[in-house]
């Protein structure tokens, strides 16, 4: 299956934007957005972005199968890691849940087709429409591709033209989403535009910017103060920085036959795209006392990231990727020789994954592509007191506790300032209605027009 050339992303490879390009682009998308779009109503979209996420799901859907067959080659994603990131968020998309999230962050499934009030407003005599952007601009990052499919998702449903602006050799996931919306309905892939080009193009940046109502932008801290500084002040400005993530596992969880299942959660989370996004665990904090020790479990955890490797391969990386963790390993290797609080497990004759155990509890930054620290600590304070200095950085915990200690763990976590708390296993794969940051995904992008009767 060849792709037609649609999107500037599909253009060939020597092929030279220039702004010019870029603002008859946007032009079009928003006469596009005023005819075809803006006109459809939200249980349209409901319905249409739930058809096109159950043909993703579908073994013979064409452009799952190309994602599948040309993906490893393109994003160095084994095939086994594309089909469950396919799978886990293609099956979020469901009529239910979509409406649920329309309610969740709106009030109601009406809410940006018609003034409503639900009963909390009704009896103040008032009643509010939510309006989306007339043109939306994504930064996507790049390392994997959920962020960018779920800001399409949410930019169709605020009925806003969108422009995607993706790193160089980044864009092959966002682009196939993007053809499979066009196949499905030509008008609505007709509001979107997927481009690449290396961050830092001022010509092209200054006149996608002029034209955005709104620009959201996922990346390091450095490149969202970057960006802020090119807008408009008009210009909204919704940013996903720098977060990192951990796992905390307590030693009443680890009993029995439950501590081999949290195990293999653990090993879920590490593998889950290859452990690059921001919900990806860097450590997992295990509480002494148990009936396995932190560096059992972290045995435990090599062994099984051992098997995982046989059947879901981690896939290829740059050779400076595997530069650093061969040399990430060194460190280890000689703390291990002269220390016995130190210990590692590793691949043989490849980078594909490495377990690192320390009785020194402080948070470490992995460097990914399944390498994971398991940190021995004997109570959460003291996990929390080693991870101090990324405080207000953490997007998710990963959580093995006894139901009768979860909630309390969790209060704690909140207290501390993590945003969402989940069970171990589960950390790259949210609901449908997670708030991404503790701030709402929907309702950030809208705003707000309210009728005192």
């Amino acid at each position: 299956m060849n792709l037609p050339n649609y999107f500037l992303a599909d253009l060939p490879s020597e092929a030279t934007l220039s702004p010019t390009m870029l603002a008859e682009a946007c032009g079009t998308l928003k006469r596009n957005r005023e005819q075809y779009l803006a006109p459809r109503t939200t249980e349209h979209m409901v319905k249409f972005i739930a058809n096109l996420a159950e043909g993703w799901l579908q073994a013979d859907h064409p452009f799952r199968a190309l994602a599948l067959a040309q993906g490893p080659g393109k994003t160095g994603f084994g095939r086994p890691t594309l089909e469950r990131g396919l799978d886990q968020f293609f099956g979020q998309l469901t009529r239910e849940n979509l409406r649920a999230l329309l309610v969740q962050e709106l009030g109601d499934v009406k809410r940006l087709d018609a003034l409503v009030a639900p009963p909390g407003e009704a009896k103040f005599s008032r009643a509010a429409i939510a309006t989306g952007p007339e043109f939306l601009v994504h930064i996507a990052a790049g390392n994997i591709p959920n962020p960018t499919w779920m800001s399409l998702v949410l930019g169709l449903f605020t009925r806003s033209a969108q422009f995607v602006k993706c790193g160089r050799g980044a864009s092959f996931l966002p682009r196939l989403f993007a053809h499979s919306i066009y196949e499905a309905d030509h008008k609505l892939g007709a509001c979107l535009e997927i481009a690449e080009w290396r961050g830092g193009h001022a010509a092209l940046e200054a006149e996608l910017f002029a034209a955005a109502d709104c620009v959201t932008a996922t990346g390091s801290d450095e490149t969202l103060a970057a960006i802020r500084s090119k807008l408009p002040v008009r210009t909204r400005f919704l940013a996903h920085g720098h977060r990192v993530s951990f796992g905390y596992v307590t030693a009443e969880a680890l009993v029995g036959q439950a501590a081999k299942k949290i195990v293999a959660a653990a090993a879920d989370d590490v593998g889950a795209w290859n452990q690059l996004g921001c919900l990806s665990p860097h450590v997992i904090y295990v509480q002494r006392g148990g009936e396995f020790a932190p560096e059992h479990f972290a045995q435990l955890l090599a062994e099984e990231l051992e098997r995982r490797e046989a059947r879901e391969p981690r896939g290829d990386v740059p050779p400076e990727v595997a530069a650093s963790i061969t040399s990430r390993r060194g460190i280890y290797e000689v703390r291990a020789a002269h220390s016995p609080d130190t210990r590692m497990w590793h691949s043989q004759k490849s980078t594909a994954w490495t377990v690192v155990y320390e009785a020194d509890a402080h948070f470490a930054m992995s460097c990914l592509h399944r390498f994971i620290y398991v940190k021995a600590v004997a109570d959460l304070s003291v996990a929390l007191q080693a991870a101090d200095a990324v405080r207000g950085q953490v997007s998710t915990v990963g959580l093995a506790a006894a139901e009768e200690e979860a909630q309390v763990i969790t209060e704690t976590l909140a207290r501390w300032g993590v945003a969402r708390v989940c069970p171990l296993g589960q950390m790259q794969n949210p609901p449908l209605t997670w708030r991404h940051d503790g701030r709402p995904a929907l309702g950030d992008l809208v705003t707000w027009t309210d009728w005192e009767k």
